[in-house]
């Protein structure tokens, strides 16, 4: 009972500062993992020891799910070669090549545990490098490439994880029989997904009408779909991942405008408190962790820590060079049809933070092999990867906006492309408008027209009817019902433009984060329409 409320009150401090750092507008990932740091400095706090299974399963399928719902699914596509490149290659060369340093870098490290720390380290953190990169103008391109690269590189670093624990347990470790069990989990595990993503996008369409039961099935998806490949041996991540991906490409056909607004809300909060409890929990560990190193001088620690942080670097600027520069120097297609600017390499380099995924998997590293004997260099496997995220997100976090405006890269404004969505929503109303509302009263359709007028000026209000037309068209109306089909012609058309902006995402014509505002402002202004109707 005590832990709790220690977390609780925890939680409220992460709370503050979350408040604190959107004020004073620094990076709330580095916020969070100097928070997990000063954690670890107060004095007298019970330790907690967690079942590292446990750790697995409840922070991992809904990170990683929100991840793939927010990743647009037309970009991830387009940018598919580069990103899998990093996903895949940049993984596995950076799982070897840090494998290898620490083995011969620290002494009594054994080649098993070496890999598995490169495995922990190996995937970047795409939310850290898109809370500092927000507002400084990076190409759309860049970003894409940036997210896909942690949405997959986190499926291929765990499914690396897996082997080196199980390399640790067993002691044993083919390289051929690895590949091959590799191709039937990938391709298993992103089965599994697709068909769990499927049967809950009929659940949703046919059987949910209830925003509470709707957004309750959200958060109990991810869970779903991890749980079942686990259970037949196939990637877990990867099944989480695929079944993301799908259900956000589909979201427009079956979520309705409460469900949405509630969901959203709903996950914001649910991904908020994991990263701020995966940060309390490493705080309130380290001591512990630190006590189980006690053998080791700890400036000798920090001096691994420092070393593996600069190999973890330094791999991802040795990768980005060959993997920017081949596929153009071998196709004609590639250097024609994608721009080259080599400052992309560059800040693509410095965007390797790493963050809560990998402080997750270094969390649920076995307490134990066999049950029995300790696992070895458990506290040091989390000492370095605690260091290697402080590292990255503080040095690379913090001086990543300065690179980006010294390599005066051209900023990117998303205007032009919102401004572009809208006008296609208002024109494809106006022509319903003018196909179909031939037979309404005058007077109120001509303050609906009136209303896109207003909008086509990007505001958002519209008065309402002043008076009855009590005998307009040969119909007698009372005020009442003139309001109530004023709004609900406003509801309808609300309909309207949601499904212009569903077939432009449809079509690639509007990336998802235009899309996504463009939906919550019909979402809200729906709510506030509908609150209006009047009871008869």
């Amino acid at each position: 009972m005590e832990n709790i409320a220690i977390v609780v009150m925890l939680l409220f401090g992460v709370t503050f500062l979350a408040v604190l750092s959107e004020k004073i507008r620094f990076p709330f990932p580095i916020a969070l993992v100097l928070i997990g740091l000063a954690i670890s400095l107060i004095p007298n706090l019970p330790p907690i020891v967690l079942d590292p299974n446990i750790v697995f399963l409840v922070f991992l399928p809904p990170l990683l799910y929100a991840a793939a719902w927010y990743t647009s699914w037309h970009e991830f596509k387009a940018n598919l070669r580069p990103i899998s490149l990093a996903a895949f290659g940049l993984v596995f060369f950076t799982t070897g090549l840090v494998g290898v340093a620490a083995h011969f870098l620290i002494p009594g490290l054994g080649w098993a545990e070496a890999f598995l720390l490169g495995a922990i380290v190996s995937p970047p953190d795409a939310v850290a490098a898109s809370a500092v990169t927000k507002g400084l103008g990076l190409h759309p391109r860049m970003i894409a490439i940036l997210e896909g690269e942690s949405l997959l590189n986190d499926a291929s670093g765990l499914i690396a994880y897996k082997y080196a624990i199980a390399a640790v347990m067993t002691g044993t470790f083919s390289l051929w029989q690895a590949s091959g069990q590799f191709a039937m989990v990938v391709v298993g595990g992103v089965a599994i997904g697709l068909v769990v993503g499927y049967i809950m996008f009929v659940i949703h369409e046919k059987f949910i009408c209830d925003a509470t039961v709707e957004t309750t099935l959200t958060v109990l998806t991810p869970y779903a779909s991890y749980l079942l490949a686990e259970y037949v041996h196939v990637s877990g991540v990867l099944a989480v991942v695929a079944t993301g991906l799908y259900l956000s490409f589909r979201s427009a056909d079956f979520f309705s405008h409460n469900s949405r607004i509630q969901t959203y809300s709903v996950w914001e909060m649910l991904i908020f408190i994991l990263n701020g409890l995966v940060f309390i929990l490493i705080g309130l560990q380290l001591p512990r962790v630190l006590d189980g190193l006690g053998g080791v001088p700890f400036w000798e620690l920090l001096w691994y820590g420092l070393a593996v942080s600069i190999v973890v670097v330094v791999v991802r600027f040795i990768w980005v060079v060959p993997a920017a520069l081949l596929p153009r120097l071998l196709s004609k297609k590639i250097r024609e049809r994608e721009a080259f600017d080599s400052r992309n390499m560059v800040i693509f380099g410095w965007s390797g933070m790493r963050g809560v995924v990998s402080m997750a998997a270094a969390l649920a590293v076995p307490l134990t092999i066999g049950g029995t004997t300790p696992f070895p260099n458990r506290n040091l496997i989390i000492f370095l990867t605690f260091c290697v995220v402080i590292f990255t997100l503080v040095l690379l976090g913090l001086t990543l906006p300065w690179l980006i405006r010294h390599l005066r890269l051209p900023p990117y404004s998303p205007l032009a492309e919102e401004y572009d969505t809208r006008m296609q929503v208002v024109s494809g109303s106006i022509a319903h408008i003018e196909d179909n509302f031939a037979l309404v009263n005058e007077s109120i359709l001509a303050r609906i027209k009136d209303k896109y007028e207003i909008k086509y000026n990007r505001l958002q209000k519209t008065d309402l009817p002043l008076t009855p037309a009590n005998a307009e068209n040969g119909v007698s109306s009372t005020p009442t019902e003139i309001f109530n089909q004023f709004i609900s012609l406003q509801i309808e058309l609300l309909d309207v433009e949601r499904d212009i902006v569903k077939q432009l995402r449809k079509q690639g014509k509007s990336s998802d984060d235009v899309v996504r505002k463009i939906e919550r402002e019909l979402d809200l202004e729906e709510t506030r329409l509908r609150m209006d109707l009047v009871e008869r």
